[in-house]
């Protein structure tokens, strides 16, 4: 009688490894693509510190800066943070101003006046 037991047991132990092991080849779906893990590499491999998030709310303001939570006016190392907006921080020590950016990858240009609205843009209303 405990054979009967023990075989669907076993059989069950059987499948729930052989579905653990299947599941170590996928990829994780929320990890960045690589393009973007090498880009971050990039900035933090030059040893300087690194703006990670910036939370703003109307009575705090703080930014992440290399792992370390610091509040405006606060201090990362020597230097102060002096302003904070929703996508750079400045950073203030001595003399020297480091200005560091939440997507450095990004370059910001004015946008081009003669594409207001977008190519193909439609309101819904027709003339007559």
């Amino acid at each position: 009688m405990s054979l009967l037991i023990l075989k669907p047991g076993l059989a069950f132990a059987g499948m729930m490894c052989a579905a653990t092991t299947l599941a170590q080849g996928l990829a994780d779906p929320t990890r960045p693509p690589a393009s973007l893990a090498a880009a971050a590499g990039s900035v933090a491999a030059t040893g300087g510190p690194v703006l990670q998030s910036v939370m703003m709310s109307p009575t705090r303001k703080v930014a992440m800066i290399s792992g370390q939570l610091v509040v405006l006016g606060g201090r990362y190392g020597t230097a102060r943070l002096v302003r904070l907006t929703d996508s750079e921080a400045v950073l203030r020590d001595g003399t020297e101003t480091i200005v560091l950016s939440l997507y450095p990858q990004v370059e910001k240009r004015p946008a081009d006046k003669g594409a207001r609205g977008g190519a193909g843009a439609t309101t819904g209303k027709t003339k007559k």
